[in-house]
């Protein structure tokens, strides 16, 4: 259907659409059109600097932006007489109300977690249902915690081995940019409900999934901790599960003795190894403390919520357009020109 580059527009030049901008430029068959937003401040002048096209939301917010000296390339919808698609990155509510917008542009559209799966209909993860988005016009990619669920006990199911998973999260109390003035100090807050939102929506992905989880929000703001108990189909050895995870894409190992022993220290090696932004798009699950007792499993992984839904959205785009129909080509693909791993460091060693 496409001869040529799908041309893109990321709507929202924030903590996530920043992320879908620059990734979209790393892709060889996809060109940025544009980015949309309505700041005028330090975030939206980076875009500007990198020379990404930059457009307004809407004309109230082009005239605040040209009085701030920010050149813009037109509006929104400007912007959408020019894209194939556009990936909507902007605050919850704001999204699921731009939907019919772009529907009457005749543009496809990804969403993210933050909207509800009713407004799309469809949820996704790459490497669970590629294929049930293929041609669509919109789709939802779940949120950093749900993406690493379906990525980690989508592993186990397709080895056989998975029967029900439960899981605890311990969730940062906010992005570190709004640590100024947004979440928590000096506590820990249990989520009212159990299950978590993080279960059911990844059974939106894997239906079948027998899956709950239990929630709580710390005082950091580094990235979240999950901590997982797994009943197995049935027993079976530490290797055979380290081998489930290791064929699955965008899970990469980590080991408490090679120093890598919290959240901060994962980070701050993302930074030495020169990831944009210090990002890690893959699940970091550590290797050397994962345990199975005869039938079960007990594990824990980190979840950089900045990132991890960012190489999800481009194989989005690449499946509502429909210019790859393999989704683990796409993934390849996706994660060849974002420098994604499966060992973060050269000489891990591996039990």
């Amino acid at each position: 259907m496409y001869s040529q580059k799908v041309r893109v527009a990321v709507n929202g030049y924030g903590v996530i659409g920043k992320r879908i901008a620059d990734a979209v430029v790393a892709q060889e068959d996809m060109e940025l059109v544009g980015v949309v937003d309505i700041s005028s401040d330090w975030r939206i002048k980076v875009a500007v600097q990198k020379g990404y096209p930059v457009f307004a939301s809407d004309s109230e917010a082009a005239d605040l932006m040209r009085i701030a000296g920010i050149p813009l390339a037109g509006t929104l919808d400007d912007l959408l007489k020019r894209v194939d698609v556009v990936a909507d990155a902007t605050p919850k509510k704001v999204a699921s109300s731009n939907l019919e917008k772009y529907r009457a542009a005749g543009v496809k559209s990804i969403f993210q977690g933050g909207e509800k799966h009713s407004l799309t209909g469809h949820s996704f993860v790459a490497q669970a249902n590629y294929e049930t988005a293929l041609g669509r016009d919109t789709t939802r990619v779940v949120s950093c915690n749900t993406t690493s669920i379906v990525r980690t006990l989508g592993a186990l199911k397709s080895a056989g081995i998975l029967k029900k998973a439960r899981g605890v999260l311990v969730r940062r109390a906010t992005d570190p940019w709004e640590s100024d003035h947004s979440g928590v100090m000096n506590t820990v807050v249990p989520e009212k409900d159990i299950p978590s939102h993080q279960g059911p929506d990844a059974q939106t992905v894997i239906p079948d999934l027998d899956v709950i989880t239990i929630a709580v929000k710390a005082a950091h703001t580094t990235s979240h901790l999950h901590s997982w108990s797994v009943q197995l189909t049935r027993s079976a050895s530490r290797d055979e599960v380290l081998e489930a995870f290791r064929k699955a894409p965008r899970i990469a190992f980590l080991r408490m003795d090679e120093g890598m022993v919290a959240l901060n220290s994962t980070l701050e090696m993302m930074s030495d190894l020169g990831r944009p932004r210090g990002d890690m798009w893959e699940v970091g699950l550590w290797e050397d403390n994962l345990t199975v007792q005869d039938d079960e499993l007990f594990y824990n992984y980190q979840v950089y919520n900045q990132a991890i839904v960012v190489p999800e959205t481009i194989d989005a785009i690449r499946a509502l357009t429909g210019i790859e129909k393999d989704g683990m080509k796409s993934i390849a693909r996706t994660d060849q020109a974002l420098g994604l791993v499966h060992m973060f460091v050269e000489n891990t060693k591996s039990l």
